[in-house]
């Protein structure tokens, strides 16, 4: 895929068989009509979720999605990415939004979207880079709060980016309170930014995902450097107004 803002790829994790799969985005019609993180990420849950299901069962999906404008240079508030998922407290699709650098990292790893289905066996996280991704062990991570539980990954992960770029490694994880499924749970990016509505930490929880670390290099295309920069001057004195 060529279109402007988009790495094109989307990363399935279907964690009951612990698999992961690579797609294409949907078609340029589709991402039009179901414009960034929030649009997909419900475009992916009225597709492929069963509107009974149990928000904390396995049947539920976490998705975590970005749009066009996330991770692209020069873009106010280009920073954000959106966790999509079926709400334990609205028992209903449900969006919350966090900001950081976790957005633009999972861009530069090579994905726009992670779509996160099933139930691990035991805790698990992902270790997404450079246009791949791996399940690996979190066992020692359960029980953890997210601060620990962000200085861990980083450093275990080191040896595979080198101790200059570890700074560079993105993770969003969750704490015990997601661990016991409460539903006021968040998912913490960077250790100060939350995804804070509507207790999708606990979603993460019931599938025992304790955490997502992702890194990369990668950049997004885009289709008129010019025109970009005159929107964004544009929206950056509406922003100052």
């Amino acid at each position: 895929m060529s279109l402007g803002g988009y790495m094109g790829k989307v990363l399935r994790a279907n964690l009951t068989e612990g698999k992961l799969r690579i797609e294409d985005l949907p078609s340029v019609d589709v991402l039009r009509k179901w414009i960034g993180g929030r649009g997909l990420g419900v475009y992916y849950m009225l597709k492929e979720v069963n509107p009974r299901v149990d928000p904390l069962s396995p049947g539920n999906k976490a998705i975590v999605a970005t749009g066009p404008l996330t991770g692209v240079t020069g873009v106010p508030s280009s920073g954000r990415w959106c966790s999509v998922t079926k709400s334990p407290q609205t028992n209903t699709i449900h969006d919350s939004h966090s900001g950081g650098k976790f957005g633009p990292k999972l861009k530069s790893a090579g994905f726009d979207i992670i779509v996160i289905e099933g139930k691990a066996e035991k805790p698990v996280y992902l270790w997404v880079h450079d246009g791949k991704a791996e399940i690996r062990d979190a066992g020692h991570l359960w029980g953890k709060d997210t601060h620990d539980t962000t200085d861990t990954i980083v450093e275990e992960l080191m040896p595979y980016v080198g101790k200059d770029e570890a700074k560079n490694i993105s993770v969003a994880c969750i704490g015990p309170a997601g661990e016991r499924l409460a539903k006021i749970a968040c998912i913490i990016n960077d250790k100060n930014r939350a995804a804070g509505r509507g207790g999708h930490g606990a979603v993460w929880g019931s599938k025992n995902l304790k955490a997502i670390a992702v890194y990369g290099n990668m950049k997004p295309s885009v289709a008129s450097e010019e025109r970009l920069e005159e929107v964004a001057m544009k929206s950056l004195e509406i922003i100052k107004r």
